[in-house]
């Protein structure tokens, strides 16, 4: 007697799942180009060692046991956080728009949050192992303090988080800003430089002019900076602040804010083909 009991049909993966296949394939695709992967991590430790090199003796106040370099370490990884994540995605994705290859994923059951969440992840990777070369330069050339509490370490673990995330989701959202793959860099590296500087990185926040200060508070870049100086910088140095203060609830807040803003962004604006092709 021949069965007429079907098997059910299989169901398709689920956004995380095929969000975590997608890890894998995100690796793999950024260290087959040797070329931006040893650049991706240079690029903060020689700009520390030239600024740390340059700066590096210059005392930041009466009574605080701060060196400029040590000011500016903290600074570059928060900078590293925006290198890996938005500058490295606003720049690679039109490349990967231009070439095909988001059009041809544009043709799987593959979501956007999927694609997303292996861009997020990818980058986080990345940021561990160019975190681990910054803080050996700073420790061995700069004489950069680790944390010494759970609380530091607690702190310096949730705003790289956050962000990462944000300023991941706003490289996704933003890498549709740029016409063609050619023109990406030349958009997208000098407006990094000026949150750069705008944000402390390079100067000393509380030296900058108000408007500057005004200006560098609406981006991430200023909030991660923050958020760093109060992990590696002793806790004097929280009046070098313009609030005399980590405001760390702030940071958390303008970190948050951003990783919901730069979500719906990428939602939104995120795009799998070029806009003549759609």
């Amino acid at each position: 007697m021949i069965s007429t009991t079907q098997t059910p049909p299989l169901s398709p993966p689920g956004a995380l799942a095929l969000g975590r296949l997608r890890i894998a394939v995100e690796l793999k695709q950024f260290f087959r180009d040797r070329d931006s992967a040893i650049w991706n991590f240079l690029l903060p430790v020689l700009l520390l060692v030239i600024f740390g090199s340059i700066f590096g003796g210059q005392d930041l106040g009466p009574g605080i046991d701060v060196t400029f370099s040590q000011y500016f370490v903290a600074g570059m990884i928060a900078s590293g956080v925006v290198y890996t994540s938005f500058q490295n995605l606003a720049i690679a994705i039109p490349i990967e728009r231009e070439v095909g290859a988001l059009k041809r994923l544009s043709g799987t059951p593959m979501p956007k949050l999927s694609y997303f969440i292996g861009k997020i992840a990818t980058v986080f990777l990345i940021y561990v192992g160019q975190v681990i070369l910054l803080l050996i330069v700073g420790i061995v050339f700069f004489k950069l303090h680790l944390p010494t509490t759970g609380t530091q370490w607690l702190t310096f673990a949730w705003v790289s988080v956050l962000g990462l995330i944000a300023c991941t989701l706003c490289g996704l959202a933003f890498s549709s800003v740029p016409k063609t793959a050619k023109g990406a860099s030349a958009i997208v590296a000098p407006i990094v430089l000026v949150l750069q500087f705008a944000s402390g990185v390079f100067i000393q926040f509380s030296e900058l002019p108000t408007w500057m200060q005004h200006f560098a508070s609406v981006f991430p870049l200023k909030w991660l900076t923050q958020g760093m100086r109060s992990v590696f910088l002793p806790s004097e140095a929280q009046s070098l602040e313009v609030a005399g203060s980590w405001e760390l609830g702030r940071v958390a807040l303008a970190l948050g804010i951003w990783s919901v803003l730069g979500l719906v962004l990428a939602l939104l604006f995120f795009r799998w083909q070029l806009r003549k092709d759609e």
